[in-house]
């Protein structure tokens, strides 16, 4: 069994330990008992290659389940106390990834629907309400569990094209009227992060199958959520936040690297960075309770899930890579809520270079070459992970 597998039946078990259903986690209501929702319609799409869509609008906010199976490799959709329709009959049921769509009535009251698929994928899920144009709506996402798209007949001068090209989302924390953490010597932690995430993105530019891109390329504010947005609407692989640590205790020192958790921060610091980060959403006078319904349910949905492992991973790498070129604070990952790492479809994690509050520490990220060395390390990491990925 893969890691993903085991790590859907651990979430689970947690759900049912707790008595929590999908629906109730992403915050919607219940079918009232003895009514069914109605299945109005169902929608397929491809948005790439390696990518279908199916949204079930629904007349209701319902509970479903998610699951795979293989020999031969299928997604099966169980929607709680829902009745079947001619909704089901569509004539473009087959895609990429979807060899055919059927459905069936279980004893139980609920609608199955089963996804046949040409190969194995890996499915994910949220739940969408009302938004004034559209009502409720569950969307499925399958994604192929081939990284390498098919290989494209070409020239010898162009086959390089076919390759698999990684892009990456680097993220300068802060930045405009948010400076960040401010050194003794008035070092900006806004500073500090733009210059090595620039560094970061020629380094990764200059290396072939590799693409960068800057969520801000200058001194100006942007939301946490927007800063998503940018890697999201650009089909980001990987997204990485970097940031300058700061303590009441100048003694303090060392790198560390976070990835999103959904059960609360892994230890008190790792609880008063995310704060700490959080927190520049307040510049921009924007309310920290996240209320988009989309990103809400996705969050406790299974596929983040699979997102936080895969950002646990690539997170260690990085680490490992980091403590090569300067000192660690934290020789694992640490978790916490951090808000600029809710991205619902990509792996994320977040960097503290070091501490500005610790002169000796000020002093290397106010080095150009310093910058650098963490700028290798950083991307070195990355492309072990992505290379792992391929095996």
């Amino acid at each position: 069994m893969d890691s993903l597998s085991i790590a859907r039946r651990l979430f689970l078990k947690r759900l049912a330990r707790y008595g929590c259903t999908a629906a109730l986690l992403t915050g919607g209501g219940r079918v009232l008992a003895g009514t069914k929702a109605a299945l109005n319609d169902i929608r397929i799409s491809q948005p790439s290659e390696q990518h279908t869509r199916i949204v079930f609008d629904l007349s209701s906010n319902i509970e479903y389940k998610l699951f795979s199976l293989s020999n031969p490799p299928r997604v099966v959709v169980d929607l709680k106390r829902t009745r079947k329709s001619s909704a089901l009959i569509v004539s473009n049921k087959k895609t990429n990834l979807m060899r055919d769509l059927r459905s069936a009535n279980k004893s139980s009251g609920d609608l199955r629907v089963v996804f046949d698929l040409k190969s194995k994928a890996m499915p994910s899920s949220f739940s969408l309400q009302p938004d004034g144009k559209s009502g409720h709506r569950l969307v499925v996402d399958l994604h192929s569990k081939n990284l390498s798209p098919k290989p494209i007949k070409t020239s010898q001068k162009q086959d390089h094209k076919s390759k698999k090209e990684y892009l990456i989302a680097v993220d300068a924390g802060h930045g405009g009227r948010d400076p960040g953490a401010v050194g003794k010597k008035g070092t900006r932690e806004k500073d500090i992060t733009l210059a090595v995430a620039k560094k970061i993105r020629i380094l990764i530019n200059r290396t072939p199958g590799y693409k960068a891109i800057l969520t801000r390329d200058s001194d100006r504010y942007i939301a946490l959520r927007n800063r998503v947005k940018v890697a999201r609407n650009n089909q980001a692989d990987l997204f990485l936040s970097i940031h300058a640590n700061s303590f009441r205790s100048s003694k303090v020192e060392g790198g560390s690297v976070y990835a999103l958790s959904l059960r609360g921060a892994s230890s008190e610091e790792a609880k008063l960075v995310a704060e700490k980060e959080n927190a520049s959403d307040l510049f921009g006078r924007i309310s920290l309770d996240d209320k988009d319904d989309m990103l809400a349910s996705v969050l406790l949905n299974l596929s983040q899930t699979a997102a936080i492992q895969d950002s646990l991973e690539l997170g260690s790498l990085v680490l490992k890579q980091m403590g090569k070129v300067s000192k660690l604070n934290n020789s694992k990952v640490q978790q916490a809520g951090f808000a600029v790492l809710k991205a619902p479809d990509m792996s994320s994690i977040l960097i503290e270079t070091a501490f500005l509050s610790n002169p000796k520490e000020e002093r290397k990220l106010r080095s150009s070459k310093h910058q650098q060395k963490l700028a290798t390390a950083i991307f070195s990491g990355i492309k072990v992970h992505l290379k792992n990925r391929q095996v």
